[in-house]
């Protein structure tokens, strides 16, 4: 009797397929690296991987105008990845229809003009609200670690890549990040506050909803969408519109971080703006409701390509300028890696017009610094009953760190 072969299971990936999209009409590079998505490992020249929907792809383009292809490293059909792909980047927005209208505007036409083919992204509505969570006051490195830490320690195993053996996790669910232990956990990790944001809000979604709760929200108007957001913690206006543009079907909505404050301000001279100093709540909202007045329905990704181009663009050298100084002293609190507070006292000194760039520049010192030690709730007992405070042991840390020189413009 002769007993058949059994060979193990192996992933196999699928050719490299073209995704069929007209030049110019998808830029992978600025659109996969630009802050929208934090799970895409660069894995050769021009290559992106990640995990989409339970399946590792893979895509690579060569040039701004060059055909971008697609594989799959799973099994299944190629024509499932190509749908997977339509919908992620969607492609069914006519990008090039919403260039030319834009482009009626001058400073769009001047600065992003040529910045063709830069797309939202339709995210997975937890793996995005999760990921913002994670970006305050975070750059773009530092989240793409925790994104991916949270995947390994809570996620699912999508697969290992057959090209360089590297494994893929999807990521976690909303009951997997309310489990018990996990923000103490992610502090470990490096998370700090973030950490407890992450475990309430997961705690807070199961608690008054479902898992689709979040996906739910799709179809919903895009204030009632933005409000229902920032009821979980650590959404704060910004976070909530991120995840409108990115993950909700919200092309209106205006994420208004500091940069496109700048934007704002400098290029739109915003009525109201000139010599406002901070982002409040009024400046926020002038500031969306400009851009979609002025670019209409897909005002979000108008936004997008101007903050691209903004970043990328190298403008023209400014005439020299008179020296002008200026010293003050900021106190703030700043987080350390491992999830602890210290504050620091920076002096500054601000100089514009050096040499012959009319190039301005910052020098940042810090001159005393402290780490809280610890903190602990105090009851004070008084007429009217117990009131709580909260006292703060530091201890100084007299070496400074050193001068720091960071060009702006």
């Amino acid at each position: 009797m002769r007993f058949p072969i059994r060979f193990p299971l192996k992933q196999m990936h699928s050719p490299w397929t073209s995704l069929g999209v007209a030049p110019g009409d998808l830029q992978l590079k600025p659109t996969l690296n630009g802050g929208q998505s934090f799970r895409w490992r660069v894995t050769g020249e021009g290559e992106w991987t990640s995990v989409l929907k339970g399946r590792i792809i893979s895509l690579r383009q060569d040039g701004v105008e060059s055909d971008v292809q697609f594989k799959s490293h799973n099994r299944g059909s190629v024509s499932e990845a190509k749908a997977i792909l339509h919908d992620y980047f969607q492609l069914g927005v006519d990008l090039k229809a919403l260039y030319a209208r834009w482009n009626q505007d001058v400073n769009f036409k001047k600065k992003a003009g040529t910045f063709a083919g830069i797309r939202v992204l339709r995210q997975d509505p937890t793996e995005n609200v999760f990921a913002f969570i994670c970006s305050s006051n975070n750059n773009i490195s530092r989240i793409t670690s925790m994104v991916s830490k949270m995947a390994e320690r809570y996620g699912t195993l999508a697969g290992t890549s057959e090209d360089d053996g590297h494994a893929y996790y999807n990521f976690p669910t909303v009951a997997r990040l309310a489990e018990a232990g996990v923000e103490d956990e992610l502090r470990k990790l490096g998370f700090g506050y973030r950490a407890r944001y992450i475990a309430e809000s997961a705690r807070y979604i199961l608690a008054n909803h479902d898992e689709s709760w979040l996906e739910s929200l799709r179809g919903r108007e895009y204030t009632d969408c933005k409000e229902e957001l920032m009821k979980l913690s650590g959404v704060g206006p910004k976070v909530a519109d991120c995840a409108c543009l990115m993950s909700m079907d919200q092309h209106g909505a205006i994420p208004v971080d500091t940069h496109v404050w700048q934007i704002a301000k400098r290029d739109y001279r915003i009525s109201g703006l000139a010599n406002a100093k901070t982002v409040t709540a009024k400046n926020y909202l002038a500031i969306g409701d400009f851009f979609r007045v002025l670019f209409g329905t897909h005002a979000g990704w108008a936004h997008s390509v101007l903050f691209t181009a903004d970043l990328r663009q190298i403008g023209p050298k400014s005439e020299p300028l008179s020296v002008i100084t200026k010293n003050e002293s900021v106190e703030l609190m700043q987080e350390n890696e491992d999830g602890t507070d210290h504050k620091m006292l920076i002096k500054k000194l601000e100089v514009t017009g050096v040499k012959d760039e009319g190039a301005r520049f910052t020098e940042n010192k810090v001159v005393s610094r402290q780490v809280v030690v610890k903190k602990e709730e105090v009851v004070h007992e008084t007429l009217l009953g117990p009131r709580r405070s909260l006292r703060i042991r530091t201890q100084d840390l007299p070496d400074s760190k050193p001068v720091k020189r960071k060009k702006l413009s």
